[in-house]
């Protein structure tokens, strides 16, 4: 295993990102998309001389936009959860989520958080930012990082922490020069006894300072204000001021330039060199403690010198010299108290608001001299990173070089030439105990796991004007790995992880932190390093890493193609034998038995020569593992080769067995075994779909790798692994599958088995296996049966399967093993032969066992031991029938109907396949929702499950008369469903209770209303669906059901519909109903007739479920053991009682709602047609007592609905055909309305006693609407509904009138003007006070307005005012005709 370069984030838009930290760039971009667009370019001449090379203005382009990275100061936490991007003012926050790439495929990308301008003062910007995590204080998540803080320093000198939204924490002046470095170091757990435990430190490096903050005042402080922040947000209050920080303060001195820096932390010096260092400093006469003192060194890079050491001391500790110490002592002193003073509130008011507007006061700083470093003038120091266990460091330098640093002693160690610009990093990997075996395996000495894991460090060096990313084993290790990578990258290496740990918490939860990473600008992609422990070992003496090389070599070798199996045999040989380590020797043999390019036989040979070279060795020097696994592996071997002869072998044909013999063999009647054969085939037929299969996947042999995967062996028996179910068939098959199929000896076969110690329960899996996968040549092949029977018998025989000392008065596991595979399977025709067979061999060995004890056929338990073998039998004997049970419904189900449209195939999901598990925890209501699914995906109509059922008693009762059989015969016949209905009958057979009528009517409803709301476009599935509730015979079902419809899937769709009609005044219009209800307007007109028809229902219901019972649901015998859910007819059984009214209030709307939809009615309002009482109920529970209004209405909205209604008349009038002409007219084919539409008259009139409006009056406007449409025939008979005919007379009349007026005034015919002259004045006078133009149908014959002058006449009474006229009009009609 080498280095690996792993891609573990990516930028979600990176471009953006650049746009908004450096606009110029953004322009630039405009530009150069400007200038390549090749639709504006000019083509110029076609050969090489006009083409000019665009490489140097290229190169200046992606220099510009591809450098912008390197000037950016970036900073990314090392538990991967914030990256900050900033330059000058703005800044740029990126957190990583999980989302779809353009391939599909999941992937981490960093996306914008936040962004936005962090400077306060004019002028200042960003120099420096650090990303540190804080710890979480929860007991549930103790050592986890709880949130992220951002260090932000700024050329003015403050440093500002900031969260993750870029809400502003705390803002400290430190010091007036630009901060030049922020870094940070967290708490590490000591690896050794002896090494002092570093605190945790933030520190600041300025131009001649360096500040220090301790890590857990800070951690503290940042906590306070995160909460003080929070509070104050709560509150509305933003002026929050935040305490100031306790720091340490260092003046540089003896430096010229400082760049960068590194604190090491604290140490102590060995006795020798603190009298060493004592005797330099104070002389032959200085005294020395007996305590060394505790430092903290820090080191610089920059010039003169090049690296400069310094020591600070600690705590209570003697120092070097003591003026320097009480130095130092009083300005910690007054820093200390000066920011507790603020913290603990003691200055007053007025010295705050000065504070506020003057400038901070910024504390001197303590002098701290160079105790020494590495002169050299002409060097410059770049960058400095410490390792993380703090003895190396790494330099850069303005030469090109990079320099190894040891840091306790203050020299160079080596030195790398030719990177110039470069950036350096550190990785830090922890040796795996379990890799530390030997040859000699448990005899090595690093065998013991107790002994502390070997660390080893590499340097990261980028080089980015080589775009080479390195790695390198310290200190005077080889390059290990390099990678190209490009050369606009940044390599981020924190140095530290989760700040407030201590030796308590980071023991609990070990941080997912990552040590370094690289960053492409772009590619935009976000990757880490994988450097294995093993590679800082050294090449010539590691054994493991020749290994690792025989591994490379061997992987290579089975990767070959066309290889020469001789001699690739071997060559694999050869390398297996010269591996040294164990495990990586058993490595290698897993990879070569796995391999598909090596033989049978070379597999056994390579195996077999590493078996004799580990028996040739002496014992203690052998891996017992490894040896075992040989041993195992070639028994494996052995019985794959003699299974696979086995299956070469051919037996000879047989001839197969009768009909009889067969149905002897299952202990079943003949006639029974030609029903059972019968109902396979049919199963057969139904369930065999065409498919395309390829010529390799025929008779295809395992392979010997799945074999031996599949497989464990052990001393002296065989196991299956826990495999999948493909490979569980693949396994069977390769077994069993031709011995099965009558092509191997069974004998062979039997004793192969037998001596290879399989377990007896794990061959009869297998075996079951094959036999349910192989269902389609088995019902093809009946003779399968009897070898299934053989080799169930031979099971049977193994020790082990059916134990001989097992209790009579219990289940046999062996037999109860073999039931629960069968109930299991979804291959019911396969699961039903072997359960016949599992049958046919269990009685006859409880018939062996019998005879074997004839003693206890005459003692006194004879009776309760008969009892138990009928017990275990009684188990056989459920399983067959509900076996055959689910193969009816799965053949049903697999019916494919040849009707001409099917609309619901492409909305329904593909029908699974049942089983008898699958129905037994499914509930009462599984065995009718799954032919629900079926009725539904073959668009069945009520009526043809109303015809399977009158078929069913018709069968059931011998009393029917032949007529009416036939009749119903025919019927089926001609609409093409004969099949369909033979086999529901079968299925209402054989689940009289589960599949009762009204019982499979409401799950039929209830899937179609399932369906409708998956797809509210196909309004169809909702008016199938009333049509199924309107199927159920018994009121408390019906009523159950419609409840519950409603309150699931109607009501919200309902309100919606109402509130977005009452809103814009009229129909909406189809992007307003997709909007707001979910479907399109002609759509929704449907859903609100379907839902005028559920509430109708629902209220017929409830007044008819007083006069009936409920009724009884029961189960049939066969499945009394089923549990599952709640079936719906139970759940409709248990809907509470409506209230009556507001359901009659909730019809009324629904009504308004269907006619404004349907005739697309304008300048309408429903709600408005009802006042505050009525408004407030609606779409509340149907359950509830809701307040409604009562009285008499306001005459406004009765006036309101009255004018409704009269338009609803007027367009459903309007929508009828028209009169057809004399001529057409004839008694066969009376006018009708249409049945496929409502009876809007009646529905208007039965609103009408609703809301109140004069029932009369709207039956007067119909009669009205119809003759002034023209449609006189539907008008005679309308006239009879009628209550006040004197007042429709005078109506009628007026109509009467402005016919006569448009055929004499406005048609200006001769014969008009001569008739008009003949008539009396009092009609002429009469008529041309008519106005025709409100006729709505002009062209009406002569001959129909006379039958309608007659009929007025019948109507007025003698004493009648216009009685008189009514006569005048009979002359005028009649002079009319004649002319």
């Amino acid at each position: 295993m080498s280095c690996t370069l792993l891609e573990f984030c990516r930028f979600q838009d990176i471009k953006s990102v650049r746009d908004f930290l450096f606009l110029h760039l953004k322009e630039d971009k405009k530009d150069t998309d400007n200038e390549l667009n090749w639709e504006k370019d000019d083509w110029g001449a076609w050969d090489d001389a006009g083409i000019k090379e665009p490489e140097d203005e290229e190169s200046s382009t992606n220099a510009q936009t591809t450098s912008w990275f390197q000037n950016c100061a970036v900073s990314l936490s090392p538990t991967n959860d914030l990256m900050v991007l900033a330059h000058e003012q703005k800044a740029v926050f990126l957190s990583p989520k999980w989302r779809t790439n353009d391939k599909g495929q999941d992937e981490m990308q960093y996306s914008v958080t936040w962004s936005g301008s962090l400077n306060v003062e004019e002028g200042e910007c960003v120099s420096s930012v650090i990303c540190i995590p804080l710890a979480s204080l929860k007991r549930s998540s103790t050592g986890r990082p709880d949130w992220t803080c951002i260090v932000v320093g700024f050329t003015s000198g403050y440093v500002r922490f900031y969260t993750e939204n870029g809400v502003l924490l705390l803002a400290q002046l430190l010091n007036e020069d630009p901060v030049l470095q922020l870094k940070c170091r967290t708490y590490e757990i000591p690896r050794h006894p002896g090494v002092t435990e570093q605190h945790e430190e933030l520190s600041i490096l300025y131009p001649v300072a360096l500040v220090t903050i301790d890590g857990f005042s800070l951690f503290q402080s940042l906590r306070a204000c995160r909460n003080q922040v929070a509070r104050a947000a709560a509150s509305g209050n933003e002026n929050v001021q935040p305490p100031p920080l306790t720091y340490k303060k260092w003046g540089l001195q003896d430096i010229e330039t400082v760049i960068d820096h590194a604190s090491v932390g604290i140490m102590t010096l060995s006795p020798f060199d603190q009298m060493k260092t004592a005797s330099v400093l104070g002389g032959f006469n200085t005294t020395i403690k007996s305590t060394p003192p505790a430092m903290s060194q820090y080191i610089t890079v920059g010039t003169n010198p090049f690296t400069g050491f310094f020591f600070a001391l600690e705590g209570s500790s003697q120092p070097l010299l003591s003026h320097v110490a009480l130095a130092v002592a009083s300005k910690l002193t007054t820093a200390f108290f000066n920011a507790a003073s603020g913290w603990l509130g003691w200055k007053h008011k007025h010295e705050e608001e000065t504070l506020q507007k003057q400038k901070p006061k910024v504390e001197p700083a303590t002098p701290l001299a160079v105790r020494f470093g590495l002169p050299d003038s002409r060097r410059h120091g770049e960058n400095i990173c410490l390792s993380p266990c703090n003895t190396l460091a790494a330099v850069t330098d303005d030469f090109g070089r990079v320099l190894l640093l040891d840091v306790c002693r203050g020299v160079t160690i080596r030195m790398w030439k030719g990177y110039r610009d470069a950036q350096v990093g550190w990785i830090q990997m922890v040796e795996d105990l379990h890799d530390r075996e030997t040859e000699k395996g448990n005899s090595s000495p690093f065998s013991n796991t107790t002994c502390p894991s070997r660390v080893a460090q590499f340097l990261v060096i980028y080089a980015p004007r080589r775009g080479i990313l390195e790695v390198w084993s310290t200190q005077q290790g080889p390059r290990v790995g390099a990678f190209n990578v490009g050369k606009h990258c940044r390599l981020l290496y924190p140095g530290y992880k989760i700040l407030g740990l201590n030796n308590v918490t980071s023991q609990g939860w070990q941080p997912q932190t990552f040590q370094i990473c690289l960053l492409d600008s772009v590619s935009g992609s976000v990757k880490t390093l994988n450097v294995p422990f093993h590679l800082a070992l050294s090449d010539k003496k590691s054994e493991r890493a020749k290994d690792l090389h025989l591994m490379k070599k061997l992987a290579s070798l089975l990767k070959a193609k066309d290889a020469n199996q001789e001699n690739l045999s071997k060559e694999v040989k050869a390398i297996l034998l010269d591996i040294r380590y164990p495990a990586t020797k058993k490595q290698a043999l897993e990879n070569i038995l796995a391999s598909k390019r090596i033989s049978l036989s070379s597999l056994n040979d390579i195996v077999q020569s590493l078996l004799h070279h580990l028996q040739s060795q002496e014992p203690e020097c052998v891996d017992e593992g490894l040896l075992q696994l040989c041993i195992n592996q070639v028994k494996l071997l052995h019985l794959y080769t003699f299974i696979s002869k086995l299956s070469v072998q051919d037996k000879g044909q047989e001839l197969p067995l009768s009909s009889k013999e067969l149905s002897t063999l299952l202990r079943m009647e003949e006639e029974e075994f030609f029903r059972i054969q019968k109902l396979l085939k049919t199963y057969q037929q139904e369930n065999t779909k065409p498919a395309v299969r390829f010529s390799e996947d025929f008779d295809k042999e395992l392979s010997v790798g799945c074999f031996l995967e599949s497989l464990e062996c052990e001393k002296w028996s065989i196991t299956v692994k826990k495999i999948g179910t493909t490979d569980s068939n693949a396994l069977g098959n390769f077994i069993f599958w031709k011995f099965l199929c009558g092509e191997s000896c069974m004998s062979d076969l039997c004793e192969t088995l037998k001596a290879a110690g399989f377990s007896p329960q794990q061959l009869l899996s297998l075996l079951l296996s094959v036999w349910l996968s192989k269902e389609k040549e088995i019902v093809e092949r009946m003779e399968a049966v009897h070898y299934l029977h053989i080799m169930l018998t031979f099971l049977s025989s193994l020790k082990g399967a059916v134990d001989e000392a097992w209790d009579v008065q219990s289940v046999s596991p062996w037999w109860q093993q073999m039931r629960t595979i069968c109930i299991q399977a979804e291959n019911i025709g396969a699961a039903l032969l072997a359960a016949r067979v599992g049958y046919s061999i269990a009685v006859n060995h409880n018939s062996i066992l019998a005879i074997e004890n004839p003693a206890a056929a005459n003692t006194e338990i004879m009776t309760d031991s008969w009892e138990a073998l009928s017990l275990d039998m009684e188990h056989w004997i459920l399983v067959l029938k509900q076996l055959e049970d689910c193969l009816i419904l799965q053949t049903l189900r697999s019916i494919r109907t040849n009707r001409s449209t099917v609309p619901t195939t492409s909305h329904s999901e593909p029908l699974g396949r049942l089983s008898v598990k699958a129905l037994l925890e499914g509930g009462r209501g599984a065995f009718a929702d799954s032919v629900a699914k079926w009725v539904f995906k073959q668009n069945l109509t009520p009526d043809i499950l109303i015809q399977a059922q009158l078929r069913h008693h018709e069968s059931m009762e011998e009393s029917v008369n032949a007529d009416h059989r036939t009749s119903s015969s025919s019927t089926c016949q001609q609409t093409g469903m004969e099949h369909v209905v033979e086999l529901l009958r079968l299925a209402y057979e054989r689940f009289p209770y589960s599949l009762e009528p009204d019982v499979f009517q409401a799950h039929c409803c209830w899937e179609y209303v399932v369906q409708w709301n998956k797809d509210p476009e196909e309004s169809a599935f909702l008016i199938r669906a009333v049509d199924h509730l309107k199927s159920i015979a018994n009121a408390h079902v019906q009523y159950g059901i419609t409840l519950m419809i409603w309150n699931t899937f109607v009501v919200k769709r309902l309100s919606s519909a109402a509130y977005l009609m009452d809103k814009v005044g009229k129909a909406p219009k189809d992007r307003l109903c997709r909007r707001d209800v979910g479907m399109s307007d002609t759509a929704m007109a449907s859903f609100l007739g379907s839902c005028t028809h559920l509430l109708q229902k629902l209220m017929e219901a409830d007044i008819s479920r007083d006069e009936m019972k409920k009724p009884l649901l029961d189960v049939e015998d066969t499945w009394v053991s089923v549990e599952g859910p709640t079936s719906i007819v139970e759940l409709a059984l248990e809907q509470k009682h409506i209230h009556y009214p507001l359901v009659e209030h909730h019809y009324v709307l629904s009504a308004i709602l269907y006619g404004i939809m349907r005739f697309c009615l304008k300048s309408v309002k429903p709600l408005a047609l009802f006042d505050s009482k009525g408004k407030n109920a609606f779409f509340k529970d149907l359950t509830s007592i809701q307040l409604l209004p009562s009285g008499d209405m306001d005459s406004s909205i009765v006036y309101a609905r009255q004018q409704f209604l009269f338009k609803v008349i007027s367009a459903a009038v309007k929508a009828l055909p028209q009169a057809p002409k004399p001529s057409e007219i004839t008694e066969e084919q009376p006018m009708c309305m249409s049945e496929k539409d409502e009876d809007w008259p009646s529905l208007a009139v039965e609103l009408a006693h609703q809301l109140q409006v004069n029932e009369d009056e709207l039956r007067r406007y119909y009669v009205c609407e119809l003759y002034n449409n023209g449609i006189d025939q539907l008008g005679e008979e309308a006239i009879f509904q009628v209550a006040d005919k004197e007042v429709l007379a005078s109506q009628l009349l007026v109509l009467t009138g402005q016919r006569l007026s448009y055929a004499l005034l406005h048609t200006q015919t001769k014969e008009g003007m001569e008739l008009l002259a003949r008539l009396p004045p009092v009609l002429c006078t009469w008529l041309k006070a008519m106005d025709p133009q409100y006729l709505q149908n002009t062209d009406v014959p002569i001959g129909t307005t006379a039958k309608l002058v007659n009929k007025v006449l019948e109507l007025l009474p003698e004493n009648h005012g216009q009685y008189s006229l009514a006569l005048h009009l009979i002359d005028a009609v009649e002079a009319m005709s004649l002319s």
